[in-house]
Formats: C-alpha cells, structure tokens, sequence
C-alpha cells in the first residue's frame, strides 16, 4: 500500500486552554506533510480527518501527540487511491463536535466502551436499546440491525429527542453508535448526566466494527451490520473492509445518491438531487451551476478548483476518527 493515500480519521478529549495557540503550528506542520483534510481545535480536544502519504501522515500524528494531553491519541486507518480533500484547514471550534449542551464533558464522565467483538453479542440483548446517533442521511444507507433511528437533521436535536423518549429512564440499558465514536462520547456523557446508569457505546464506532469483524463468523451467521456506512469525504461510503461503497454524492447538499437518484431528473451534478432539490431555490441552483462550470473548467486544464462547497447545514461536521 506504499503508493496508497493513508486516510487517518482522529479524535481525542483532553483539556486544552491554550488551544488557539495550537493552530499555527499543526496548519504548518500539515501543509509541510501534505496531508489534506480538517482538523478541528477547541478547549474539550481534538477532532479530524487528514489523508496523505504514509510519511506525511506520521508527522502530523507525531505532532498531535507531541501536544500535552494528546499523548494516548488513537487513530483509524484506511486507504484511497486519490486524496478525497481538496484542502488543508485546521479550525477552531467551541466544540469538536457540536452538541450544544453546556456542562456535557466526556473529560468528566462517559458510558462504558465495548469492544467491535463483543458488540454484536450486547445488542442482540432484548433488554438493550439500541440507538444509532447519526443524522438521518447517514443512517439512511446503513445501521445495525433493531438499532432505533432518532430521524435528526443535526447532532444539535439529539438532546431533545432523548428527553421526548418516555422509555429512556435511569435504569434502561442503552447501547449507541456513531461512525468513529465521538458523537457517541457526547451522546452517552449526557445520558449518564440526564442519570441513565448503564451507558454503553461501541469503541472506534462503526468504521473500527467494518475494519475488524468479519461479515460473518465461523457458522456462517451474517454480523449485525447492514448497508454501507457514510463517510465524510469523496468515498462517500465504506463497507466491510473499509471498501469504498457504490454512493455516489450530491455536491449541493453532501447527500449520498444511489445510481437511481443519480437517473432522475432532478438530479444536476453540482446542483441538486431528488432530496435537495426542492429545499433550493432557483438562485441557488443558478449559483451551483455556475461553480459546477468553474470546477469543469479547472479540471480541463488539469488544475484544482478550491471554491468553496454549496453550503448544506451540518453537513461536513466532522465526525470521524468521528475521527466524522
């Protein structure tokens, strides 16, 4: 895999004040690696996805972890064939994911980890609610099977779903998911604030379970995953293996799109989609085709167009290694 670009999706809580100060030195450190992708900053930790070459990518995660407090940092892997980011930013956040709740600090207080191995074996209990905390475009094309679908646009309605939810009391038992498992620090730090007592969520989330169970075990039984799982970059989707999945992805909106919704009409590439195209109006559209253009032109002579992404509320907060 030496000429492979090394995808390394990243998070990790740790108090740092100071934060702001970080940023200049990481943003050079990545631009001296090549590495391309987001990194956000905030005073809870650290949270991103960068893809680059191999040396490049150890660098920047030796530079993290040279950071007080960012020593026992852990990372995914994966790999591409291109870069799936066209750029390198490293942000400051109030969050490195934002839930909006004040107070809520996995720092302080977070549900208990369970191991991708062991995961299969804990929701297949009946006494055990399964929630899946993504937003409704990611669990659309994939989940685990019996996991409960909260149906939010935003990480930020999450709170107030769990609140609205008559059959979550202190003594239900919850397991919860996310893709990489930061959302679901949060998520289970604010369960056992709101007194739930047994708390659990899957470790390294559903990119780390794809990596290391198989899709099935040794009596041919399928695992409890089903459909692809959304990543926050150009692969769109990933399955068992981490193989890239058949999503393609509307660049108006960052909905994924199947092949179908890629035939119809309404779809534009660069401007809209079955799902989004009525939530835009036809200045917008107007506005997104004439960027489509832009990047058409850029690439006929062969260079990158660094224009910004049509907005899309929530759409590239980064939840890997949520760390996305």
């Amino acid at each position: 895999m030496e000429d492979q670009v090394v995808i390394a999706a990243l998070y990790h809580f740790a108090p740092q004040p100071d934060f702001a100060e970080l940023q200049a030195p990481l943003q050079t450190c990545c631009n001296e690696a090549a590495t391309l992708g987001t990194l956000l900053l905030a005073e809870e930790g650290i949270n991103g996805t960068i893809a680059g070459p191999r040396a490049g990518i150890d660098a920047v995660l030796a530079q993290i972890r040279a950071i007080p407090g960012f020593e026992a940092l852990e990372h995914k892997e994966s790999y591409a064939e291109e870069n799936p980011f066209l750029r390198m930013k490293v942000r400051l956040k109030k969050e490195i994911v934002t839930m909006g709740v004040p107070g809520v600090d996995p720092n302080d207080i977070v549900g208990t980890y369970v191991d991708p191995m062991e995961w299969d074996e804990l929701i297949n209990d009946p006494d055990v609610v399964v929630i899946d905390t993504r937003n409704d475009y990611e669990v659309a094309i994939g989940t685990f099977k019996g996991a409960i679908d909260p149906d939010i646009k935003t990480f930020r309605e999450f709170p107030d779903w769990v609140r609205a939810q008559e059959y979550i009391t202190p003594d239900t038992k919850v397991a919860m998911f996310c893709t990489g498992g930061i959302r679901c620090e949060k998520s289970t730090a604010f369960l056992k604030a709101e007194g739930v007592k047994d708390v659990y969520h899957l470790k390294g989330g559903i990119l780390k379970y794809l990596e290391n169970v198989p899709e099935q075990d040794e009596l041919g039984n399928d695992n409890m995953w089903e459909g692809d799982c959304f990543v926050f970059d150009d692969r769109v989707s990933v399955g068992h293996g981490l193989v890239p999945g058949d999503y393609g992805m509307c660049h108006a909106c960052r909905r994924p799109v199947t092949a179908e919704d890629m035939a119809s009409p309404l779809f534009e590439q660069g401007v809209s989609c079955p799902h989004c195209h009525n939530e835009r109006t036809p200045a917008q559209r107007q506005r997104y085709a004439e960027r489509q253009r832009q990047i058409q032109l850029a690439k006929q002579r062969g260079e990158a167009h660094l224009g910004a992404q049509p907005p899309r509320e929530d759409a590239h907060k980064v939840d890997q290694g949520e760390g996305k």
